[in-house]
Order: C-alpha cells, then structure tokens, then sequence
C-alpha cells in the first residue's frame, strides 16, 4: 500500500525546482524483516521498513517521490512480494505495484477528510474504500456459515474440556465482600453460585453485580450500607438484585429464574446460541450422574472465546474452504464502526477521555450491556481500555470503602489495578487488543480466541485512532447468520 502525504510542502531534490512528495508505503501482512525497494531506489538500495506501533504485522516507510509513474516490490523475509490490493503491472521485475504521482500533494477529496487532525502514521484509505467496496456475496457467506455450523452441531462440550485445570465455584451463603476478594485474586471475572442446602448450582456471581453494588453504595437512598456489605450475603444480594436493576434502569434476569447451563453431550451450536439468546459471558457446563439432577458436577464454564478456539483449531489448514474467512473485516457486515462524515445510520460507539469519571464509566457499561469501553484521548487515538473486571480491583484492601465514583477518574481508578496479578483480560503483555480494518476475519477471529479477549478495537495504523469495535457476540452472530 501506499499513501501520499496530506500535508507536505514542496521539497527540491538533486534537481533544481523538482518537487518531491513524501509518499508512505505500507506492507500489512506481517513478517519478520522487511525491505522496499523500486524504480525510485533503482532497484538496488533497499529501504528497511518499521513496524507500526501497536500493530507489529503492519511495516511502513516513508520515501519522497517525484511526480510520475514508479514500480515497487517488497521482499519479506528472504521472498519477493507484492501487494495484491494494490494496482500492479508485469515488468522486468516480474509482476510489482505502481503508483502514479501527480503533483497535487493531497489528491484525495475533501469530503472524506478527518474531523480532528491525525498522526503523520496512516493506511492508504482509499485502499481500504476499494476493499470496502468489494463487499463478500451472500454465495460465500453462506458457504462459510453452512460448513461452521455443520462443525459446530456435530461437536459437543468435550471438545471444552481442558486436561487439566480448576473451576471455580462459590458458595451464595459467602459475604459478598469475600466473594469478590476471590474473583480480584484469582483473577477470574465471573464465577458459578453453589447451594449448599438445594444441592445445586443456582446462578454465577459477576463483575457485574459488584458494578451494581457500587452503584448502590454510591446512592444516598440505598439501604445497603459500607457495614452491612461486610456481611451481606451473595443470596441476599442477588434476592435483591432485580428490584435494583428495576430501579437503575438495568436489565436483568430473576434470580429465581432456572441457571442458564449446559450438559456435556450438548452442542457446541446449542451453547453458542445459550450464551447469544441470553446476553451471558458464560454456560456452567454442568453433568449430573443420576436421572434425578442430583450430585451435580462442575465440569468447565463454557464461552464464546473457547469456542471459536476450536472453530480456528479444526479449520486451520483448510481455511481456504471458508471464503469469508479470507475477506478484510471491513468487507464483512461485522463490528459496530465509528460513522463516517454524513453518516447517519449505525449504532454510536461508546467512548471515554481519561478524565471522565469512573461513575460515568460504570453507568455506561451497565446501560450499554458492554464487556469494555475504549479509553481514547482527544483525538479518539486508543489509550487504555476500562473493562467490567477492572471493577474487581477495588475489591483490594476496601478500596470500595474509600472512594467516591463521582470523584475518582477512569486514569485513577485503572492505576489501582495496575499492579495486579490477575492474568485476565491481559495477552501478550498488552491489555488492549487491537486490529486493522485490512485485517482478515480469519485473524480476528484467531485473536478473539486467546482467553480474556472480548473484543479488539479497530484502529488506524499508526495514529491507533478508533474507527470500531469488533466482539465475540458479533463473530458468532455474523457466523451462525
């Protein structure tokens, strides 16, 4: 790819009054080590190019050209190559890209430009507007969708099942306080509600119901004080819970209601549905060894995330047979995206500057039924993300006790968390899980796969500017059509 500057001034180079135009080469696909090199380089220098910050498989530089017409090739990791969405020819070198020059520094139409300013790193967008256009037939959606949901209704919840590992389970006689003292240091987010006397699971406690119990200690009128919290049961809370929700304006299920759960021999397709139907994270997989229910075993906590593990695990070398797997996210009907200028359709795109309070952010994700929100500067460049469990931080050392939701910031109160040792919601060292618009599905969905990650934000390379946001719920609702 390539991307004439936007802002450059006239330079002159070895001649006398030539104008040059610093013109940005972009080579999206990964790799290890990457080199341009073309008819500007006269086809011998190699120019390195730098992995774009907080994109590590997108490679860019920056080269001033002069008007006219020029051939380029990459070489990526000892091999040729070059970008098949890019215009190409057949020459001396075999088949290179081109680009053609005019000496308008900034040929792309006005209407399309930004609202805010943005950083000198970019993608050549109107690449990603001719990927935009060559939307995916209905013919290859309904291949991919028909040969997944084959796979899916033939596998069953064994297919979950780790060699070995720990679930863990809470008794709903606990103290709420001492309940999410155990999410906070097992660094878990959600966990299932065991009934000691009904010999039973009964429902899951979650990063949720500790938002909501902040919110009503936040609330002049609640009858739960800091004391009582001390003391107050995960039964009495969730009793209570739906008046709550009535009063805050929150969805909510009765506790009363059967536990959403799932057997081993159910289908990964009828799991997948459970979780989507009913607005959950997560299925308690749940086998019972006699006819009547009782002596139930706690077998795993199913989820969108481990399933799609094994979607991406069966079809990893016969990906080719998914077409719509190979199509760039932003020629698919996925994600909620940011509008672009006189757009008016689309749901809005919840998110927040580091100084809004963590009140705000709270509120939002109750009322926005999201599992995160993009923390992004004024230039809607991606700084952090605030997500439900972040909220189990303040469950160290009473730090609920001690602060005012109003007053804390999002920046203060994702500090608090930052020495934690919870592994959730962190991969690779980073907790915001980022991708490109030019990414494949199949990537995206290899990403969503890791455990902890919900969604990736789509950024502009370089300027890590938001432009969407992609979910577990919308890949499986994409993918079981």
């Amino acid at each position: 790819m390539f991307s004439p500057g936007r802002d450059s001034a006239p330079e002159t180079g070895g001649v006398a009054g030539t104008v040059l135009i610093p013109t940005r080469f972009v080579w999206p696909y990964g790799g290890r080590r990457v080199l341009l090199i073309g008819s500007f380089t006269r086809w011998s220098e190699h120019l390195p190019m730098s992995p774009v910050e907080g994109c590590p498989t997108v490679f860019q530089a920056i080269y001033s050209l002069k008007p006219g017409f020029h051939q380029y090739k990459f070489y990526v990791d000892g091999e040729w190559r070059h970008d098949e969405q890019q215009p190409v020819a057949t020459g001396n070198y075999g088949v290179v890209n081109t680009v053609l020059l005019t000496r308008d520094p900034d040929p792309i139409p006005r209407i399309l430009a930004p609202e805010t300013p943005r950083m000198n790193m970019d993608v050549d967008n109107d690449a990603f507007q001719r990927m935009e256009a060559l939307r995916i037939s209905e013919a290859d959606i309904d291949v991919s969708r028909h040969r997944i949901s084959g796979f899916l209704s033939t596998h069953t919840a064994y297919e979950l099942l780790p060699e070995s590992g720990k679930v863990i389970a809470l008794d709903v006689n606990l103290p709420v306080k001492q309940a999410f003292h155990i999410l906070y240091e097992q660094g878990i987010p959600v966990a299932p509600l065991w009934d000691f006397y009904r010999g039973q699971f009964v429902g899951v406690l979650s990063a949720l119901d500790f938002i909501l119990i902040l919110r009503e200690l936040g609330n002049h009128g609640s009858n739960l004080t800091e004391e009582e919290l001390e003391t107050h049961t995960i039964c009495a809370w969730k009793e209570g819970k739906s008046q709550l929700s009535r009063q805050l304006d929150v969805p909510a299920r009765p506790f009363q209601k059967s536990l959403i759960h799932a057997g081993p021999y159910d289908s990964l397709k009828d799991i997948a549905l459970k979780i989507l139907q009913n607005g959950v994270s997560t299925v308690p997989i749940i086998y019972a060894s006699s006819q009547d229910g009782s002596f139930p075993q706690l077998l795993h906590l199913a989820s969108l995330s481990g399933i799609l593990k094994c979607v991406c695990r069966h079809f990893r070398h016969s990906s080719s047979t998914l077409p719509a797997l190979q199509q760039p996210i932003c020629a698919i009907p996925l994600g909620t995206w940011v509008p672009r200028i006189g757009e008016s359709n689309g749901r809005p795109l919840a998110m927040l500057r580091p100084n809004a309070s963590l009140s705000s952010a709270l509120s939002l994700l109750v009322q926005a039924q999201v599992s995160s929100i993009p923390i992004v500067d004024d230039n809607d460049a991606l700084l952090d993300i605030y997500s439900r469990s972040d909220i189990t931080a303040l469950a160290k050392d009473r730090a609920y006790a001690q602060i005012h939701l109003d007053e804390m910031t999002i920046h203060q109160a994702l500090q608090l968390g930052q020495d934690a040792n919870s592994p959730y919601g962190i991969f690779n060292g980073q907790r915001c899980q980022m991708c490109l618009r030019s990414d494949p599905l199949q990537k995206v969905m290899e990403r969503l796969a890791n455990p902890g990650v919900r969604r990736l934000i789509i950024v502009e390379a370089g300027s890590k500017r938001v432009e969407g946001i992609i979910s577990l719920s919308d890949v499986f609702s994409f993918l079981l059509g």
